[in-house]
């Protein structure tokens, strides 16, 4: 594939870039179809294990406590290393653990599944971002961001819906196999993209004599620089509470309306996933207007 005649503040050609960005938004599509795709089969696993409400509910967020604790360190990783691995390596290893949940005997063992695919999606978001903001110029990464964030509640309602019908035709286990597949073909692609060169984590620094950093007035940041920054940029810190908010707005909706649909209102559990997907559409609207105006603010 050609990479010539790149615009400017393009890192690639505009063709070259709409490949890698396309792979990017299928990416995070299939990353959310695997994360709530466990949501349409509570009524299967109910019948089957005897779970509770609380134990379905605990399936969804062991993949959040996993993004939690993992996503921090392995965007340090993913700065020092290499987004297109990176990326690869968590979407391959999301995949084939979503794949095993279908091999599961038990709820301990389907929770570690479950924590297995968050700690493979920990580091997607950060590595996909990064790679967005490199391959577009800053008047268009912000649009780009909100259009590749689009396929946030495209993913959840698809996963809700497909698991629903895989598992009303076939069982259970054939959803969580099937939902795998093409997030492990498009991770397999990531591995012959072309990436960018990764900047090196450096601050100014006083210059003293004998200094050994490796560029005059530049050190190398440690975790601890890297910590003490994050820490003291109230932007940063109030717009990750901000998002974290949002996530747990939609996630509580869409993992618990299809079960309020079936048992208040006395809507058939197919119809309710259909109709808790509806709903997961509507904010497909927000992510795009919200990068398009984001710009404008200065």
């Amino acid at each position: 594939m050609a990479h010539t005649s790149r615009p400017e503040g393009y890192l690639f050609s505009k063709r070259y870039t709409f490949y890698v960005f396309s792979l990017l938004w299928l990416l995070y599509f299939f990353d959310y179809v695997d994360r709530m795709v466990v949501v349409s089969l509570f009524p299967f696993l109910k019948a089957e294990w005897g779970l509770t409400d609380a134990q379905c509910g605990a399936l969804v967020s062991a993949v959040y406590w996993a993004i939690i604790i993992f996503s921090f360190p392995i965007s340090i990783l993913i700065d020092r290393w290499s987004r297109r691995k990176s990326i690869g390596i968590m979407a391959v290893l999301w995949s084939l653990a979503t794949a095993a949940c279908a091999l599961t005997k038990n709820f301990g063992q389907l929770f570690m599944g479950r924590t297995a695919i968050g700690l493979g999606e920990a580091g997607y978001a950060p590595g996909g971002t990064a790679m967005i903001s490199a391959l577009y110029p800053e008047k268009k990464r912000a649009l780009m961001v909100g259009i590749w964030n689009a396929s946030i509640p495209i993913g959840m309602a698809a996963g809700i819906v497909t698991g629903g019908l895989i598992a009303t035709h076939w069982g259970w286990r054939h959803a969580f196999g099937i939902v795998a597949l093409p997030g492990l073909l498009i991770a397999f692609l990531f591995f012959f993209i072309r990436d960018y060169k990764t900047v090196g984590l450096e601050q100014t620094v006083d210059r003293v004599p004998n200094d050994k950093a490796v560029d005059p007035g530049k050190k190398r940041m440690t975790l601890r620089d890297i910590v003490r920054i994050f820490t003291r940029t109230p932007s940063l810190l109030l717009t990750y509470l901000g998002f974290a908010g949002m996530m747990f707005l939609s996630i509580s909706l869409s993992t618990f309306l299809p079960t309020y649909f079936q048992r208040a209102q006395g809507i058939p559990f197919p119809k309710a996933t259909l109709l808790t997907s509806g709903i997961m559409l509507t904010s497909i609207i927000g992510s795009p207007l919200g990068g398009w105006i984001a710009p404008m603010g200065g």
